[in-house]
This record gives structure tokens, sequence and C-alpha cells, in this order.
């Protein structure tokens, strides 16, 4: 319940200030190589990633990179959740698809000076 609780909270904190946030499966991520996508098996113990092809890299860096290329992959498509569902919260509201927030902002005078301010 926690991941999705923490999930549930990037997913609309993205939508809120008009971000697009990517939920990604995140099967092999860290066993996939970045570089060739071999899949090498190794137990949690394993913390480096040590391909055939050459590649070597921090275990987490490697799946950081691999979670990246699947979010990536979905670029053209928003509105569309890697994952298939929609949160309940977005159901009803839209996300602009040129990326701009959605913040208002309200002018405010002072000594006759309006000065613009955001409000989140």
């Amino acid at each position: 319940m926690g991941w999705t609780q923490f999930r549930n909270w990037i997913e609309y904190m993205g939508w809120k200030f008009g971000k697009i946030t990517i939920a990604v499966p995140p099967h092999y991520t860290s066993q996939d190589c970045p570089a060739c996508g071999t899949r090498i098996k190794k137990s949690l113990s394993t913390r480096t990633h040590v391909c055939k092809c050459g590649y070597i890299e921090d275990r987490d860096i490697a799946a950081s990179i691999n979670i990246l290329k699947k979010g990536l992959n979905t670029v053209g498509h928003t509105g569309i959740y890697a994952w298939g569902e929609t949160p309940s919260w977005a159901v009803g509201r839209g996300l602009p698809s040129n990326g701009d927030s959605l913040n208002q902002e309200s002018p405010t005078k002072i000594n006759d000076e309006v000065i613009t301010e955001s409000i989140i």
C-alpha cells in the first residue's frame, strides 16, 4: 500500500504543477543491461552490473537508466499511463500537452505598482 500511495502523490503533484509523470513497470530494470539489453540474473547483494558486452555500472544506476528508457518510450503519448490505468484524481481532468504549469497567477497591487505572484 505504501508504494501505491507514494505513486499517487507523485502523479498528483506532477499534475498539479503541470509536469508529466510516467509510471513504468519495474520488472527486470536492475537485471537488464542498459547498453545491450541482455538480462543478467544477480542476487540483491550483487551491487555492480557487469555485462559481457563490456558495460560496467552500479546496479542502481543501470536500473535508473532502464527506467528512464522505459519512460521515454511513452513520450508523445501524454495522458496515457504505462500500466494502462488512470488515477482516480485524474478522471475528468486534463493535463496540458505542452507541459505548461496549471498554477494560477494573480496580480497584486503594492503602492500603485502591479506585481504578479504565483499561487501554489
